[in-house]
């Protein structure tokens, strides 16, 4: 069964971190480009970072450059997203995408930034 599922996520203090984990099942992570989008309430979703799918090339959106880090690790088939110096604004449900020959998504785990 072919599946992504998405964990690590809670309730944190500004400037605090969390680890995002996403693991899959049923196929490789190695093979598909990975990325993670978050959603506010209220809001659009919105990409996160991203790494490819050979080269490992890693992508961050421009608020998250230099607080956040995609990591691969093929052993666990497990995509992490280390996030640290949390803000409220990056309070939302995150959710892990996996796009190769063809697209899976998780079912997101819910981050909350509040003191």
């Amino acid at each position: 069964q072919v599946q992504l599922v998405e964990s690590g996520g809670g309730l944190v203090q500004p400037g605090g971190s969390l680890r995002l984990s996403c693991a899959a099942s049923g196929f490789t992570v190695g093979d598909y480009a990975i990325g993670w989008f978050r959603q506010a309430p209220g809001k659009k979703r919105e990409g996160v970072s991203c790494i490819g799918r050979s080269d490992g090339d890693t992508y961050y959106a421009d608020s998250m450059k230099g607080r956040f880090i995609i990591s691969r690790d093929a052993a666990e088939n497990t995509v992490y997203l280390q996030m640290n110096k949390l803000k409220p604004e990056d309070t939302a449900v995150y959710y892990c995408r996996a796009v190769g020959l063809r697209e899976y998504w998780g079912q997101g785990t819910q981050v909350t930034v509040s003191s």
